[in-house]
């Protein structure tokens, strides 16, 4: 698509309460200008719920309704149920989730979701921490990351949200990042054909939490899926795909060094050679399975 193509009308007005840099807000900006203005928002706790602005006023110039970090998908289930019993077919209902309401405290109401096969997109807004609250790891945050609870690297590695979502047998899932716009529109412009529960994961960097200057922001998305870390893909009805922007990294000559990508960020600088390396390699290892699964059915959709 081209961004030529989407709304002039303006789904967040002037006046957010978003910190400087802030990709976020800017992944929302073109999500609700691709969803229409026929869109209900369902916020779990986190950092959109504060961007929108203080009580009773609000920047989003769409239905807004915030609930508690655990009940995205329960909240979004009753809305189209709601819905649903009042005849209305027109309205998109959204849920637009930081990486706590996802893959933690919201698994439980999204997974019911899921299973149920509430007719709704999810988006999972992964800033790879809980940054709204003081930047706590969560089980998105990467590998060897700081966070003010892991304050000398994360242990564990990032959680596979977008896999176990299409484990559901859910019929859309896939992955965008805010930093290719184009991109991001075209995986939501393909949700939109599918009824049933459609997941997106848009990786949306944090100058705050991952510690670099605001207007790098872009530069350091690109980073992310330049370097192989971030790969691009659609799991359609089963089929796995990767996006034309990462498809090209199949050649591993193409992909810039992770290195790249760490040493743009404080939240990373602690990391010696040794764990650079382990995260290269399990870079390498991750392209050398998306080579093998690339073009087939990873899911079979009963």
């Amino acid at each position: 698509m081209s961004l030529r193509s989407l709304s002039k009308e303006e789904f967040i007005l002037p006046g957010t309460a978003a910190c400087p840099g802030c990709a976020e807000v800017l992944a929302l900006r073109l999500a609700l200008k691709a969803l229409g203005k026929n869109t209900i928002l369902v916020v779990p706790a986190g950092c959109t719920a504060v961007i929108q602005g203080m009580a009773p006023h609000t920047s989003f110039n769409v239905p807004v309704l915030n609930f508690a970090f655990a009940a995205g998908g329960a909240a979004a289930s009753g809305i189209v149920d709601g819905l649903a019993a009042r005849g209305i077919s027109d309205v998109t209902v959204a849920v637009w989730a930081g990486d706590g309401g996802t893959g933690d405290i919201g698994l439980q109401a999204l997974s019911g979701a899921a299973e149920r096969q509430t007719d709704m997109i999810f988006f999972c807004c992964d800033n790879e921490s809980y940054m709204n609250t003081g930047i706590q790891r969560s089980s998105l945050t990467p590998f060897a990351a700081w966070s003010t609870t892991t304050p000398v690297g994360k242990k564990e590695p990032k959680k596979d949200m977008p896999m176990i979502m299409a484990a559901h047998h859910v019929p859309y899932v896939a992955t965008a990042c805010a930093s290719y716009p184009a991109d991001l529109v075209d995986r939501i412009e393909a949700a939109k054909k599918f009824t049933g529960t459609k997941y997106i994961q848009i990786l949306v960097p944090c100058p705050t939490g991952w510690r670099y200057s605001p207007e790098k922001t872009i530069e350091i998305g690109r980073y992310a899926v330049e370097t192989g870390i971030w790969p691009l893909y659609t799991i359609q009805e089963g089929s796995f795909s990767l996006s034309p922007v990462s498809e090209r990294l199949l050649d591993d000559s193409k992909r810039r060094r992770v290195s790249e990508y760490l040493e743009s960020q404080g939240r990373f600088r602690n990391l010696d050679q040794a764990k650079i390396n382990e995260i290269q390699q399990s870079t390498i290892s991750m392209w050398e399975y998306l080579s093998r699964i690339n073009g087939t059915t990873i899911f079979f959709q009963g």
